[in-house]
């Protein structure tokens, strides 16, 4: 039996424009140029001493350089088929600058795969991320659709080692639900025969409330948020005090070999996690499991996380989230001191909870999720505030920085950070101060060694800047109060 082989054609407008170049340019590399040299020889034939040498050099070498370059772009416009089979994935010429000039690239060498919403013209894209650190953006747009839903399936069955995030498993649901719905035909029967073989719907069903756990121990009172292979619950513990229940999920469809080291991660996070004790971090409480689920129990925080309290009141004032990223700050310190140092994976506006005292508390780890992703193919973290290491999976105390930095914009603005971006904040904001725009930028370059470092520079940086703030405070008071201690003028 032949092996079987995909072929999506990938036409972004770089391409189209490439084309009608050529297109337009098509007489003149392939008539006017090829007859004037033709001509010319003819003329060298018959006068060969008639002209200068350098001149006759200069004049072949234009026409033949115009013919040559207008095989080449015609050859790379024709080009535009991504490959695919078993063995790995070929790519069309023009996205070779992308991919360090290697065109095949072996399935091992996937390391990640995820949608994103880029919010402007380019639409929805889908990111292939290879080792050591390439990152490819395909705009779906210029993908026939068909052929997409396919392109994903074989990243789903040949990508092995690859991390899909939730945003790329939740819209390559919605792209089967749609083809189902349709009558639509997914696959042929290569497909079928390997989906048979190698693939099953992984299906994680969230708790209802009023189910008991533990023993009846807990009860589940509603579900604060489900995403991927993990949901987190507002549960009522021997029918007293709330607290918050993170449960956990390694399905039996994965290999044996990285179930079992998914579940080893999952029993080390928790004892990693029991350890840490901070005033403005989540007290984990309790580890078990439970039907081949994996659940910890945390401290139920008061208050309203940033996300909701920015969406009812807009946007903070500087001030304010100079103030609450100073806390931040102390809680990355803390964590990435840590010997091994704890990156928390998920520093975002929906996991920093705003006490009714006014404090600053972060919540739900993410490193679950991650232990979970590397044994399922998930990969944690909301796509605006995922750096692109992380997204390469190869997260560091430094991811949480640029997370922290996405989440000072959102604070800022009442928006999310466009993702894989370095923020320029004064555009969207011209009355934030430089200061804070260019510490935003050292958060959220791309590179991590334009980025800051760690958090103990990221405290200096602010520290200056609370000082700075406090002395223009002090500056104003004094001005108002002695415009009020002079005498008004009389009337």
């Amino acid at each position: 039996m032949a092996e079987f082989q995909l072929v999506v054609p990938y036409k972004p407008l770089q391409t189209k424009v490439q084309l009608v170049g050529v297109c337009l340019m098509l007489p003149i590399w392939s008539l006017f140029a090829p007859m004037a040299l033709t001509s010319f020889v003819v003329w060298l034939i018959k006068y060969p001493y008639s002209s200068n040498l350098l001149n006759n050099v200069i004049i072949s070498a234009v026409l033949l350089t115009i013919i040559f370059v207008g095989l080449i772009m015609s050859a790379l416009s024709e080009d535009d088929k991504i490959h695919i089979s078993k063995n790995g994935m070929s790519f069309p010429p023009f996205l070779l600058p992308r991919l360090s000039f290697k065109r095949n690239w072996q399935w091992e060498e996937l390391r990640t795969a995820t949608i994103l919403h880029s919010g402007d013209e380019t639409g929805e894209q889908l990111v292939l991320g290879f080792q050591p650190n390439i990152l490819l953006p395909l705009n779906i747009r210029d993908m026939p659709k068909g052929v997409l839903e396919e392109f994903l399936l074989a990243i789903e069955l040949w990508g092995a080692g690859c991390e899909r995030s939730a945003e790329l498993i939740a819209y390559q649901r919605s792209m089967q639900d749609e083809s189902q719905n349709t009558g639509g035909q997914l696959t042929g029967k290569m497909w079928q025969e390997e989906l048979g073989r190698r693939f099953t719907v992984t299906t994680f069903v969230p708790l209802e409330p009023d189910k008991l756990v533990q023993n009846g121990k807990i009860k589940i009172v509603r579900q604060l948020a489900f995403g991927g292979l993990s949901a987190i619950y507002l549960v009522q513990k021997n029918q007293g005090d709330l607290f918050v229940l993170k449960e956990a999920v390694v399905p039996h469809s994965v290999d044996p070999q990285a179930k079992e080291m998914a579940e080893q991660h999952l029993v080390r996070e928790a004892k990693m996690l029991f350890s840490l004790s901070h005033p403005h971090i989540a007290k984990v409480l309790d580890h078990f499991v439970e039907d081949d689920r994996h659940y910890l129990l945390m401290e139920y925080i008061h208050g309203q996380d940033l996300r909701q309290m920015v969406k009812q009141n807009g946007p903070c004032s500087e001030k304010t989230v100079l103030n609450w990223a100073v806390k931040i700050a102390d809680i990355l310190a803390f964590l990435h001191g840590q010997q091994p140092p704890v990156v928390h994976r998920d520093l975002t506006p929906d996991n920093l909870v705003l006490k009714n005292d006014g404090t600053v508390v972060l919540i739900d780890f993410g490193a679950s999720n991650e232990f979970v992703g590397t044994a399922t193919g998930t990969l944690v973290g909301k796509q605006a505030y995922i750096s692109p290491e992380q997204l390469r999976g190869k997260t560091v105390p430094q991811s949480d920085l640029y997370a922290l930095g996405g989440t000072l914009h959102f604070l800022l603005t009442g928006r999310d950070p466009v993702p894989l971006s370095q923020t320029e904040i004064r555009t969207i904001m011209p009355d934030i101060s430089i200061e804070m725009e260019n510490l935003i930028k050292s958060l959220t370059a791309f590179e991590k060694k334009d980025r800051m470092q760690d958090a103990a520079e990221l405290q200096a940086e602010l520290s200056h800047m609370m000082a700075k703030m406090i002395m223009e405070v002090q500056t104003e008071r004094s001005q108002a109060l002695s415009l009020t201690a002079s005498p008004g003028e009389s009337t």
